[in-house]
């Protein structure tokens, strides 16, 4: 998955969800300052992220992340992982 393919699934969210305009949304926006995400609402966004990653998503991976760029960072980094996992070889098939 692109960072454009994420961005853009992640701004539907934001605007679906939040009802944020589309046009605050940008890779520098910040989530709380910019877009008044609170936490409750980071909780809210991790949930509807799931099946970006199709797996559920811990809160810590997030921590660090203010900005939408952040997010798609974070998600990249998730699902590299996943994919290196995915290519080593396990006793069953080595």
């Amino acid at each position: 998955m692109t960072d454009q393919e994420i961005f853009d699934r992640l701004r539907s969210i934001l605007v679906d969800t939040f009802d944020i305009e589309a046009e605050r949304v940008s890779t520098q926006s910040k989530l709380y300052d910019d877009l008044d995400i609170d936490s409750i609402d980071a909780v809210d966004l991790i949930v509807k992220l799931k099946p970006l990653v199709g797996k559920r998503l811990q809160p810590e991976a997030f921590k660090a992340v203010r900005t939408v760029q952040d997010v798609i960072d974070a998600l990249q980094g998730l699902l590299q992982a996943d994919a290196e996992v995915g290519d080593k070889p396990t006793a069953a098939t080595a």
